[in-house]
């Protein structure tokens, strides 16, 4: 079926194109086009299903009614919740998302920014991976609005909205210490620039350090993205091996925690008999599991909806100069997962 075009409006009208336009982008009445042909062409516009294209739109009034969201992972159910989030505040304000997924990668991510741009969306909102910052240090420079999410840039004077990964972890690792446990793992991710990363690791440190736990680097051991199951798997052999009185361990996300309990599982290792753990990113299948994994859960709706606003605020008002920093508290669920030492 042919697509019905602007042209083929006017035409069964006999109006001209750019009558129906002006009609169509509200601007009739500042023309002089009367109310009542106003009414015959949204009618007729109705009738044939005229869809607007509305990259040609953008390009036209310098506005695209599209955002543009650029993430780490579209597979990790954190991300995916949080897309969603997005999505629905977005739609209350009759804008579209544009979803992209870098995997971890500096140099996809600067060429999906690079994409976005090229197709007129009006703002951006990003959970950087960079660590060099150029493409955020360039949107700054160019007062184009954006957002980042989740993580943040300490150097840079930033829009952003995160949750405070530090106390979040400081609060999950003294919790085991308040059941007893004084060997303490940490399973992270690398890249260790992220910000995300390197608060929860901070957290881990100091909740040890207040406690006079004396701090040993062997028991952090650091993941590549990627092949999770097989690099876990291997980690903790080590960590086994190299730290046998290991109680407890505290990870760093949701998909780290999966693979270490897929681990503990494959080689008859009872959780929390014979290991305790958390994982920061609480999700629902974790509720599910047996026993109840005990996690720090983030305030995604809240996160999505924060951030929107902040970046409808930047696409009304360009280079305001007004920064916005948003650090929401995160929540620990304790479930079934910690054993109780002492």
């Amino acid at each position: 079926m042919k697509k019905v075009s602007l042209a083929d409006v006017a035409k069964s009208l006999g109006v001209s194109k750019t009558l129906v336009s002006l009609v169509l982008n509200d601007r009739g009445n500042e023309h002089g086009i009367n109310q009542e042909t106003q009414k015959k062409v949204r009618e007729k516009v109705k009738e044939l299903n005229y869809k607007p294209n509305q990259f040609a739109r953008g390009l036209r009034i310098g506005k695209s009614n599209t955002v543009g969201l650029v993430i780490a992972d579209i597979s990790n159910p954190f991300y995916a919740k949080l897309c969603k989030s997005i999505e629905d505040a977005l739609n209350k304000y009759d804008y579209n998302l544009m979803i992209c997924s870098t995997e971890e990668s500096a140099k996809k991510e600067s060429d999906l920014i690079e994409m976005l741009i090229d197709r007129q969306v009006d703002g951006l909102i990003i959970s950087t991976t960079q660590k060099n910052n150029d493409d955020i240090i360039q949107l700054k420079s160019k007062n184009f609005p954006f957002v980042l999410i989740d993580r943040h840039i300490y150097e840079l004077e930033t829009n952003h909205v995160i949750v405070d990964n530090e106390v979040g972890a400081i609060n999950a690792v003294q919790y085991l210490v308040d059941l007893g446990h004084k060997e303490i793992g940490h399973l992270t991710l690398t890249p260790t620039h992220l910000s995300t990363l390197k608060d929860r690791t901070t957290g881990y440190q100091k909740a040890l350090e207040k406690n006079g736990i004396e701090l040993d680097d062997g028991l952090i051991k650091s993941i590549p993205f990627g092949n999770f199951q097989g690099d876990v798997a291997a980690a903790l052999n080590d960590l086994r091996k190299t730290h046998p009185n290991v109680s407890a361990l505290f990870v760093v996300n949701n998909i780290l925690a999966l693979a270490a309990m897929q681990h503990f599982s494959d080689v008859g290792i009872s959780i929390p008999d014979q290991v305790s753990i958390i994982s920061f990113d609480d999700i629902e299948v974790f509720k599910l599991c047996s026993p109840p994994i005990t996690a720090v859960s983030q305030p995604i709706e809240e996160m999505g909806k924060t951030a929107c606003k902040i970046l409808l605020e930047e696409i009304r008002k360009p280079a305001s100069g007004r920064i916005q920093k948003v650090c929401l508290p995160t929540r620990l669920n304790k479930r079934k997962s910690c054993l109780q030492l002492n």
